[in-house]
């Protein structure tokens, strides 16, 4: 058959260059395998894709079939530059018939230095995005004089297409990942910081001790056991023992011992086999296994099961896990931190914890104390929640009012830290001004008398309240002026001196200049 009439390129080549172009993420494997199987199964050989660069403004080779690196690091081409320049400047493809006959062939690569140059044609075609060029793809085939290169140029810009959608599909792919990454990197960079003991708010001397404890066994390997009321802190507390240690890039596992059934925690913990038990299709693996050389905190230890107790107890002693259903166990590196509100001591005693995992997991016990005993921060949590929930609602309330903050000092918390930055937290959403009021605060905070008793708060009480945060602003804005103050309240003189007296309001002490 002649060969200005050939037939078109199969279609199993087709196929075939397109399964290459889809068979990774990997842009050179993908090329290089698809040039691989053009030159196998066509005339077209020595094929290579170049891809310009917006960054360097250069054209640079990615793949040249068969071209070392170094002659792949010399195939670089300015826009306009030779016939690969030229292509991907114009947008047009270009045919050398003969490229010993064309000035503009540069040969930079040296790849056909040995070979009949006269012998070879060279075809260039645009890969192309959109309206975009992004690159060129280029192929030798023998030289035939009268040769019509049509067909060639047809199938070559079909290729150039496909060839162009992989670049993008696997260049996104990189990109997000590198966004991934990045984004994970800061996230970590973040939760480093998020739990620098530092950061944990607190000016009192009853927490810089544990502030001091953490720091003395945070390098170490020795189980930890948090005490303190629920509300205090102590899941907050095990993150940054952990993001303070050697640990600190390896997982950090949490287990609520209360929240699951005795038979789904040991399964939790230890994992198991496949076939285990009913329901168990597949093997899974522990919470043990899950923080291999990092840390598992096991919050409300004193609600585990006797069962499960002697388990752990073997896991403590032995630095082994079995999982259920498996017939060895497996060797485990993990930091253990345990964390409880109840008296272990107690339970000790009446028997419901075993004393032996008692005094394993009591090697370096750190009691965290109720907000109540750390009244100095108060104020500061305070602040630090009202920041939160400022950015996270996107409010602009500047500060607490002194009647709200002398409410959250003398209320007794027995919810702690919790019940604080959920009280907060009301008061953001509820509130409309640029302070935080009193009566945004909950109603059990509204009354002195919820400060020793747990009483429902009065009408009377919660009118004095809000009348005395009224009177209060309106002082410190007319710097003690009580006629100013009336003004501002549209009332009178003589009725503010009343409330002022009954209210045990000093208005001096709105004064700029206090005698």
């Amino acid at each position: 058959m002649p060969e200005n009439s050939r037939e078109p390129i199969d279609l199993g080549t087709l196929y075939e260059i397109t399964r290459a172009l889809a068979s990774s993420d990997d842009l050179r494997k993908c090329l290089e395998e698809s040039l691989t199987v053009l030159s196998e199964r066509t005339k077209l050989g020595n094929g290579a894709v170049t891809i310009a660069n917006p960054i360097t403004g250069q054209i640079e080779t990615e793949v040249a079939l068969g071209m070392t690196a170094e002659a792949r690091k010399r195939g670089i081409y300015k826009f306009g530059e030779g016939i690969t320049g030229r292509v991907v400047a114009s947008g047009s493809p270009i045919v050398v018939p003969q490229i010993s006959q064309e000035p503009l062939f540069l040969n930079k690569t040296r790849a056909r230095a040995e070979k009949n140059q006269e012998a070879l044609s060279f075809l260039c075609v645009p890969i192309k995005h959109g309206a975009m060029t992004i690159g060129a793809l280029s192929v030798d085939r023998d030289y035939q004089k009268g040769i019509d290169f049509e067909k060639d140029l047809q199938f070559l810009t079909v290729l150039s297409g496909l060839i162009a959608q992989t670049v993008v599909r696997i260049q996104a792919v990189n990109q997000e990942r590198e966004r991934l990454e990045q984004e994970n990197t800061q996230l970590r960079r973040e939760l480093s910081e998020k739990y620098r003991v530092a950061s944990i708010v607190s000016n009192s001397n009853r927490m810089q001790e544990v502030f001091e404890m953490i720091h003395r066994v945070a390098d170490s390997n020795a189980t930890i056991l948090l005490r303190g009321e629920s509300g205090t802190g102590k899941t907050m507390v095990a993150k940054a023992i952990h993001h303070n240690s050697k640990r600190a890039k390896a997982p950090f596992v949490v287990v609520n011992c209360s929240a699951l059934p005795e038979t789904l925690l040991e399964s939790e913990l230890f994992g198991h086999e496949k076939g285990a038990f009913t329901g168990a299709q597949n093997a899974k693996k522990g919470r043990f296994e899950q923080a291999e050389n990092g840390t598992l905190f096991l919050d409300e230890i004193g609600e585990l099961s006797q069962a499960v107790q002697i388990k752990l107890l073997n896991v403590v002693q032995d630095r082994e896990v079995q999982r259920l259903g498996g017939i060895s166990p497996t060797k485990c590196n993990v930091r253990l931190i345990t964390a409880t509100n109840k008296d272990l001591e107690k339970a000790v005693e009446e028997g419901s914890f075993r004393e032996d995992l008692y005094y394993r997991l009591n090697v370096f016990p750190i009691y965290l104390p109720p907000l109540r005993e750390r009244r100095t921060d108060i104020t500061l949590l305070a602040d630090f929640f009202l920041q939160k929930y400022n950015d996270e609602n996107d409010k602009q309330i500047r500060r607490i009012s002194t009647p709200a903050i002398d409410l959250l000092v003398q209320y007794h918390w027995p919810g702690n830290v919790r019940e604080l930055q959920n009280c907060i937290e009301r008061a953001v959403l509820i509130c409309d001004e640029d302070s935080v009021k009193s009566y945004h605060l909950p109603p059990s905070l509204q009354t002195s008398e919820s400060v020793s008793e747990r009483n429902p708060v009065s009408f009377a009480a919660a009118v004095d309240n809000f009348e005395r945060e009224l009177i209060i602003a309106s002082l410190k804005k007319s710097q003690g002026n009580q006629t100013k103050a009336a003004q501002m309240l549209d009332t009178s003189l003589r009725i503010i001196n009343y409330k002022i007296a009954k209210l045990n309001i000093n208005p001096r002490q709105f004064k700029l200049n206090k005698p």
